[in-house]
Order: C-alpha cells, then sequence, then structure tokens
C-alpha cells in the first residue's frame, strides 16, 4: 500500500537529514524519482519549484507535494491525495522531532565538549555536500533543456539563471521579486 511506503520513505529521509530542506532534496529525488518511480524527474522539479515558492520548509513543502502527487499517480480519489500529503508531511517530521527533543538537554550540557564540536565540524561537509547534490540535481534539462535538442530553451533558461544569481548575490533583490521577475521572463519567453 502506498501510504505505508510513504511513511516508510519520508521517515527515513527526516531521519537522515541534516542541513535543512536542500539538502533533504536529493534524498527525496532518490526515493521517490529512481527507486520507487513515484513521480518523473520533471514533476519533481515542478515540486521543487512550487515548494520553494510557497511558505513554510522547503523539505516539509516537498514532502506534501510529493505524497500528494505520488498517491494520485497511482490512481487513487483526490481525497486519498490529501491523506498522501498529510502522511508524508507528518513522516518526515516526527523522528527528527523525537531525536530533537530526545538530545536537546545532552546538547545544551555538552555542547562545549571537544567530542560535540568534533561531530558538528565532520557533519559541515557532509551538509555542503547534500546542499551541492540537490543544486546539482537542479541542473538538469528539466529545468535547463538540453542544448543540442532545444538550444533556445537552454540558452534562454541559462540567461534568466544567471540574472537572478547575479541579481539576489550582487545587486541584492529580494529574493520574491527575482521569483516574480524570473516568472514574467519565462512567460515572455515561452
Amino acid at each position: 500500500m502506498i501510504f505505508l511506503k510513504l511513511f516508510i520513505v519520508f521517515s527515513k529521509i527526516g531521519l537522515f537529514n541534516f542541513g535543512g530542506g536542500y539538502a533533504m532534496l536529493s534524498l527525496i529525488h532518490n526515493e521517490v524519482v529512481e527507486k520507487n518511480e513515484w513521480l518523473t524527474s520533471s514533476e519533481f522539479t515542478d515540486i521543487v519549484a512550487i515548494s520553494q515558492s510557497t511558505p513554510g520548509p522547503i523539505g516539509i513543502n516537498c514532502a506534501t507535494y510529493t505524497g500528494y502527487t505520488a498517491v494520485m499517480n497511482d490512481g487513487y480519489p483526490e481525497w486519498m491525495g490529501v491523506i498522501g500529503a498529510i502522511v508524508a508531511s507528518l513522516s518526515v517530521l516526527w523522528l527528527p522531532f523525537l531525536l530533537m527533543l530526545t538530545i536537546s538537554k545532552l546538547l545544551l550540557k555538552y555542547s562545549k565538549t571537544q567530542a560535540v564540536t568534533g561531530i558538528f565540524s565532520l557533519l559541515r561537509p557532509a551538509i555542503v555536500g547534500l546542499i551541492a547534490a540537490a543544486a546539482i540535481l537542479l541542473m538538469s534539462a528539466d529545468n535547463f533543456g538540453n542544448p543540442t535538442d532545444s538550444p533556445f530553451q537552454f540558452i534562454a533558461s541559462l540567461i534568466i539563471f544567471i540574472f537572478a544569481f547575479l541579481g539576489t548575490r550582487l545587486f541584492r533583490i529580494h529574493p520574491i521579486i527575482m521569483i516574480i521577475l524570473a516568472g514574467i521572463a519565462g512567460l515572455l519567453i515561452y
């Protein structure tokens, strides 16, 4: 049954999630696109875009949309898609919540010890790697087009990406304004 699979998969993702929602994206992609084939790569890309532009943590938003879409793609009625969204959302949260409750007192008490600081210094490169994997995952033909099959789409997407990157980093334009501008550019170009 898909609901039990959603529970197991997103509980596992929640358990191994270090570094926030962006670090979680490559784990979600691996589980829902490659292993279980609940979504296509294109659907996952759309879900990530929606998750980034809606309020709330991207990892939970992605789990919510993935749970809903996976259930709908499996042929269930729409109301069961809502149950899939709830199952995936709660599954990604419950283990980290319990772990944080359990170890929060220990972390506060022993945060300055060499063992704890050593563990956190070892986790930093892993977190950077997970976030980099998510960035590379999103730089796919689904997002940018293929330079040989659709050179116009590839070049236009690359230009929008460069302007958005420079706008937020160099000119400090608010990300919401950049999302709106990139959306308008996409509508005008495509």
